[in-house]
């Protein structure tokens, strides 16, 4: 289990940093944009990208 969540946590790690080391510029900018945002906003996109990871996993592990 242990060996499993490791693994997750790895490649979770790859998607995350790979926007970063493609096109560091670009990051910079989306995170600028974030800062526009109001809390409302940021709060709703956060809620619904939970959602849709708790989905996804109920989907694959049943």
């Amino acid at each position: 289990m242990l060996g499993f969540l490791m693994t997750v946590a790895g490649v979770v790690m790859i998607v995350e940093g790979a926007p970063w080391f493609l096109s560091p510029p670009r990051m910079k900018k989306l995170f600028l944009g974030f800062l526009a945002l109001p809390d409302r906003a940021l709060r709703g996109m956060g809620l619904v990208l939970m959602l849709s990871g708790l989905l996804l996993v109920y989907l694959v592990r049943g």
